[in-house]
C-alpha cells in the first residue's frame, strides 16, 4: 500500500487556513497556493538520491554533494494544478512541466482525457503529479493511469487538501503511488466538495464561477 505523507509544519498549517477563509481573494488565494507549493516540495523531494562531486572553493578543494542526475517533472491536472507550477520549480528550475487535461463524461460520469503533453523523456523522470484538490480520487486516480499507459512508472501525486475517500481511491487503483498533502479533511459532502475545504480551487484561483 502506498504512504500518505501529511505535511504538519506550522506555515503549511498557517498558510492553508488563509486559503479556506471565504474572504481570501485570488490573488492572495494565488499567491498561498505558490508559497505552500514551494514549502511541499521540500519533503516532496525530501529523497532525491545524492552523489559526492569535486569541487574547489575559494579556500580549497573539497567533496561535497549534489543531486545525483534525478530527473523530475511536473504535471498538473489542469485547470486548478497549473497553481502549483511555480512554486515546485522555483525550487527545482530544471524541472520539465506536463499537462494533463480530463472531463467527467456526463453519462458515464468516469473521466475522460481531452489533452496530455508531456516531456519526451517523461518514462525516465520521477513525475510529480500536481492538483489542490483531492476529492473523489477519480481525477487523480485516472491522470496517474494516464501517466503509466505512457510508461510513467515513478509518480507521486502532491496535493494541497484531501479527503479520505478520495485517498482509498487512488491507493485502491495506484498503491504504489505515494501520496503527499497539506491537509487531510474530514469528508466529502452530498455534491463531492470536501468538508470544511476551501470550496472550488480552480474558480477561487483565476476568479470565475
Amino acid at each position: 500500500m502506498s504512504q500518505v505523507h501529511v505535511m504538519d509544519h506550522p506555515l503549511i498549517q498557517h498558510k492553508v487556513s488563509l486559503m479556506r477563509d471565504r474572504e481570501t481573494g485570488p490573488k492572495e488565494f494565488r499567491e498561498l497556493l505558490n508559497e505552500i507549493s514551494m514549502l511541499m516540495a521540500y519533503e516532496v523531494t525530501r529523497d532525491l538520491p545524492l552523489k559526492t562531486v569535486e569541487i574547489e572553493t575559494p579556500i580549497c578543494r573539497a567533496q561535497t554533494q549534489v543531486i545525483a542526475g534525478k530527473k523530475l517533472a511536473i504535471v498538473p491536472i489542469l485547470r486548478a494544478g497549473l497553481g502549483m507550477v511555480d512554486g515546485i520549480t522555483s525550487l527545482v528550475p530544471a524541472a520539465k512541466i506536463g499537462h494533463i487535461g480530463l472531463y467527467r463524461d456526463p453519462n458515464t460520469l468516469e473521466p475522460v482525457e481531452y489533452y496530455c503533453k508531456l516531456p519526451a523523456d517523461a518514462q525516465e523522470r520521477e513525475i510529480l503529479l500536481v492538483d489542490p484538490m483531492l476529492a473523489t480520487g477519480g481525477s487523480a486516480s485516472a491522470a496517474i493511469g494516464f501517466l503509466k499507459k505512457r510508461g510513467c512508472r515513478n509518480i507521486k501525486l502532491v496535493n494541497l487538501i484531501a479527503a479520505p475517500e478520495g485517498v482509498a481511491r487512488v491507493q485502491e487503483d495506484h498503491p504504489d503511488v505515494d501520496i503527499y498533502v497539506a491537509a487531510m479533511d474530514e469528508k466529502l459532502n452530498d455534491h463531492g466538495y470536501i468538508v470544511p475545504g476551501l470550496g472550488d480551487a480552480g474558480d477561487r484561483l483565476f476568479g470565475t464561477k
